[in-house]
């Protein structure tokens, strides 16, 4: 590298670290987490939504073959989980003993009136975790994810963030 001039062996570095990084993520797809959002409109007070569809699709346009894709709800009374989706009854059964076991009306402090709901978003939780390999999410048959809204109607943000794996 003598004649080239100061600085010419960390130029070159850092060019062949680029490139390096372009074939790596041309050949395993991307190789930076790469965070999305999209909205979901509730029509009910208490409600189970497959958004799988819409993880899939994200999923699929951020290129990530292998890793984790993490689905988080910013919401203190709406929450995400994996369950079945082939019966729909599932989601309904469900909704309907979370009223019993956790009703609308009961002996609550907070002043808004919506406890109840901000229970049944810490039960479940506002983030799910799913494995991604092949370019798809490793979910069982029968599994779905769900948006779970206990104090709607509302619109609310989900985000994901797909995290490559080695």
């Amino acid at each position: 590298m003598r004649g080239k001039g100061p600085g010419a062996r960390e130029r070159l570095a850092s060019g062949l670290a680029a490139i390096e990084q372009r074939v790596n993520a041309f050949i395993c797809g991307t190789r930076e987490a790469t965070m999305r959002q999209f909205s979901v409109k509730t029509q009910a007070r208490s409600q189970m939504i497959d958004i799988t569809a819409q993880v899939r699709s994200i999923l699929r346009e951020s290129r990530v073959e292998s890793g984790v894709c993490l689905v988080f709800v910013p919401h203190t009374t709406a929450a995400v989980t994996i369950n079945e989706n082939a019966d729909p009854d599932v989601p309904r059964d469900i909704l309907a003993q979370l009223d019993k076991t956790i009703p609308q009306r009961g002996d609550y402090l907070h002043s808004e009136g919506n406890s109840a709901a901000h229970i049944k978003a810490s039960l479940f939780g506002a983030s799910e975790m799913v494995l991604v390999e092949g370019g798809s999410l490793v979910l069982g048959t029968w599994q779905s994810i769900f948006f779970c809204e206990f104090d709607g109607p509302r619109t609310r943000q989900v985000y994901m963030q797909m995290i490559p794996g080695g």
